[in-house]
């Protein structure tokens, strides 16, 4: 009995290596197959101020749009921006609707569990913009307020986390944009709006007379381009690319048009 067990043993386990010898790891093309049709599809929401948005011909522009312009270049590749729905933007990544997402996308834990980035290429807040003639002055002030905010944004994810703030609110209204929710605040639709800082600020500064922004803020995340999980040889160039535009300025000159000074990740 001893004999044929141990005989049973060797034959199961020569099964099992031979299975394993004949398996290959399975081949990832994701650039060779981008550089061969010669295009990068984009996904974004375009109305995401500086980051992408259209401008007054309607052409899509921002400072994610320069940034990706940029990579697309170097990839010799054209670049085509593809608007989607904000809440849909990781099923439309991983259906290959798009090949990457690039517009303020916040890396949080959630998220990498559906999807890879690229290293982190900027750093973001979550402000809290009031109207300029509001008595409103931090974050206690905000009791028994609404507050807006975008639908599936960092934004929702920040308020969800602070929940001292988010008992102590009236109502959170959740919009599909952020320009939706900022016009509604300057008609004191509602009293506040938490939203990423470089949109924020963008407002603000646009529109001095109408916004104001709060000492206080919802904490800092990292921007970065979302890639398919199996594509690694993409992100692997994509993160090559973004650590040269960082050393040559390049990402600073962007920047500097957008924000007026250097934002980008150090």
């Amino acid at each position: 009995m001893k004999i044929k067990f141990n005989l049973l043993m060797v034959a199961i386990l020569s099964t099992a290596i031979l299975a394993g010898c004949s398996s290959k790891p399975a081949v990832d093309n994701s650039l060779a197959d981008l550089k061969e049709k010669k295009e990068l599809v984009i996904g974004l929401d375009d109305n995401f101020p500086p980051m992408g948005f259209r401008d007054d011909k309607g052409e899509i522009v921002g400072f994610d749009i320069d940034m990706a312009k940029e990579v697309g270049k170097r990839l010799g590749v054209k670049v085509t921006f593809k608007p989607v729905e904000w809440d849909g933007v990781i099923l439309s990544l991983n259906n290959k609707d798009i090949d990457v997402i690039w517009n303020g996308l916040t890396i949080t834990d959630k998220r990498k569990e559906q999807i890879a980035f690229s290293k982190v290429y900027l750093q973001n807040k979550q402000i809290i913009v009031v109207r300029s003639d509001s008595t409103i002055k931090n974050k206690s002030n905000l009791n028994g307020k609404n507050v807006g905010l975008q639908l599936g944004s960092s934004s929702e994810t920040a308020l969800a986390k602070d929940t001292a703030l988010t008992d102590s609110l009236k109502e959170v209204k959740k919009y599909s944009n952020n320009t939706e929710a900022l016009l509604d605040l300057n008609a004191k639709r509602i009293d506040a709006v938490i939203v990423d800082e470089v949109v924020g600020r963008y407002y603000v500064n646009k529109k001095p007379n109408d916004y104001k922004v709060l000492d206080e803020d919802l904490g800092v995340e990292d921007y970065g381009v979302g890639i398919r999980k199996n594509d690694t040889s993409l992100t692997t160039e994509i993160d090559k690319l973004l650590e040269e535009m960082k050393t040559d300025g390049t990402s600073n000159t962007i920047s500097q048009k957008w924000f007026g000074k250097d934002i980008t990740f150090k």
